[in-house]
Order: C-alpha cells, then sequence, then structure tokens
C-alpha cells in the first residue's frame, strides 16, 4: 500500500496552511514563516497533488481556498488547537492541578448562571482550575469546534451546530424584564406604560440575543418600535454602569434582574413583557471526553435548575 500523504505532514505544515488561508498571499506567509517564497509554493503544489484535490485557487489578487482546501485548514486548525491545549494541561498538571476546563459564556449566561456553575465546581472539584471567557455565542461557538473551549453556556442557538459535532442541551427558559436604577422617577408612578418608558433613552441588547428578541416582540405586540436613538451593547457591566449612572431604560433576563436587584443597583419596573428567553449549554462530541467534562456539565445542571419564583413563565 502506497504511504498515505498524512505520513509526511509535519506540525510546521499545518501551519502553513494556516498562514496560507489567512494571508492569501505565498510572499506574505513565506516572510511570516521564515522560508522561501519558492519553497512554499513548491510544497504546496506537491500536497496538492499528494491529496489528488486541488486546495486554493490561484488568482491575481491571490490564494483563495477551494472547499477542499477549507476542509483540510480545519482539521489542521483543531489539530494545532488541540496540541496547545494539551500543552496548557500538562503545564497545569506539572502545577499540582488536576486539570483545566476552558468555558465559553454568552451575556445571557456570563452574569448569573456561568459564575454559580463555576462556584460549584469549585467545590465539586477543588483541584480543577476553570478559565472562563466571555463573547458572543458565534465566536464561542466557534471555539468550541475548535477546541479553544470545552463547555459554552449561553442563548440557544440553532446556528453553526453540527449535531456530529457539537451537543447541546436546554437548560431553562426566563422571562424578560424592563429594569432601572432603584432611584428612576419612574418608580414614584404607580403603573408603568409605554408611554412612560418610551420618554427615556434605552440600552438594548444586539440583535438576535434572547433579551433583544423578546424586547422586540413586547413591542411588537404592543404596536410600538424601538426608540431610535438607543444604545446597544452586550456587556453586563457596561450596561449596569449606564443604569446606575442615568435615567435610562434597559432589559434583562430575569435571574440577572434578581442578581442585580439583591445587590441593589437595579429595580425592575411593572410593565411586563411577553417574551421570553432560553439558555442552554454546548460541548464538544469529542473522543477524548475527560471525565471533568462530565463533572462540569451536572454542576451547570444542578446550579441552573429552574428554581420557584415570584414571575409567571
Amino acid at each position: 500500500m502506497a504511504t498515505d500523504w498524512t505520513d509526511r505532514l509535519r506540525l510546521r505544515n499545518l501551519r502553513y496552511l494556516l498562514s496560507l488561508e489567512q494571508t492569501r498571499n505565498l510572499s506574505h506567509s513565506a516572510s511570516l514563516l521564515n522560508t522561501t517564497q519558492p519553497g512554499l509554493s513548491k510544497w504546496l503544489k506537491e500536497l496538492e497533488e499528494d491529496v489528488g484535490l486541488p486546495l486554493f485557487e490561484r488568482h491575481a489578487r491571490g490564494l483563495i481556498p477551494t472547499p477542499n482546501g477549507k476542509v483540510l485548514i480545519e482539521h489542521a486548525r483543531r489539530v494545532l488547537s488541540q496540541l496547545d491545549r494539551a500543552a496548557t494541561d500538562m503545564s497545569t498538571l506539572r502545577e499540582g492541578v488536576s486539570g483545566r476546563l476552558a468555558i465559553g459564556a454568552s451575556g445571557a449566561a456570563a452574569s448569573v448562571s456561568a459564575p454559580m456553575a463555576i462556584l460549584r465546581m469549585a467545590e465539586c472539584l477543588p483541584a480543577l482550575r476553570v478559565d472562563l471567557v466571555e463573547a458572543t455565542m458565534d465566536r464561542l461557538l466557534v471555539m468550541l469546534a475548535q477546541g479553544e473551549l470545552d463547555v459554552v453556556i449561553g442563548r440557544t442557538s440553532k446556528q453553526m451546530l453540527d449535531g456530529a459535532l457539537i451537543s447541546s442541551e436546554l437548560l431553562y427558559v426566563e422571562p424578560v424584564d424592563l429594569i432601572a436604577r432603584p432611584g428612576h422617577p419612574l418608580f414614584l408612578k404607580a403603573t408603568v406604560n409605554w408611554d412612560d418608558v418610551e420618554r427615556y433613552r434605552w440600552i438594548v441588547w444586539p440583535r438576535e440575543t434572547p433579551v433583544r428578541n423578546a424586547l422586540e416582540a413586547a413591542l411588537a405586540s404592543a404596536g410600538r418600535q424601538l426608540p431610535k436613538n438607543y444604545v446597544e451593547s452586550n456587556s453586563v457591566i457596561a450596561n449596569v454602569t449606564l443604569l446606575t449612572h442615568s435615567d435610562m431604560i434597559g432589559t434583562a433576563s430575569h435571574r440577572s434582574t434578581q442578581m442585580l436587584t439583591r445587590l441593589k443597583l437595579v429595580r425592575s419596573l411593572s410593565l411586563k413583557m411577553q417574551g421570553f428567553g432560553s439558555v442552554s449549554m454546548y460541548w464538544r462530541n469529542d473522543e477524548i471526553f475527560p471525565q471533568t467534562i462530565e463533572q462540569a456539565l451536572d454542576c451547570i445542571r444542578d446550579v441552573t435548575r429552574y428554581q420557584e419564583t415570584d414571575a409567571e413563565i
């Protein structure tokens, strides 16, 4: 049997692929990789001959990965990501830590669910090191697929999910609240309506987030539109700072509202919205599935179980 072309691949070859995908230019990649342009061009031609498929289209404006090339590039990216992860894991083990878990959280989960899950992991897995990354769901799911994260907690999304690669589980569904600082003038009113809240500037979450979807659904059902002078932000800290230093109106998931209310940072307005948001967790279907990940998933399930509140769901 002929020698498989993968036997001749080296780690530096995988980095060649990723560099070419990024720069789209042989000369630029050769300079970055400390090699020559002719040598890099020859290597790419030989790789395509070995694979039996074109990996890049050559154009005057540079290289463009073919569908075949994109597949191989994704494999290369994941292999290198796993090796980087292995190096980090070995480093933590040398430091006496039992392992490392990388968790991603979107804005819907970063203020309550993810921190509470980490506290539970600290109790159940005291020797485990936990890294928390906050970002948007599209970025987090890419990082999860590439092996940079182990678990993601965030808004429920069916986009960008490959069922063979990523598993998901719904954690909870909750209402969305309108919130303001405790001393806001609206809390002096016995009842609050849409006309009242529209007199103030709003802070809204980005499009396609559960809180934004719930807000837009509530406005549509009331025959209203989002005020044009709103501030859009996906930062919990920035939103709270804006609310506590102004008369702006914000939106938050109910669990976040409860937490911020306990801290006396905001209060919930009496105007109720009909929309709901949902939060799920995601993980890879890897051949390598450490027991710590399963234990982490159990911790997340435990702390995010639905608890009775005064909200009607």
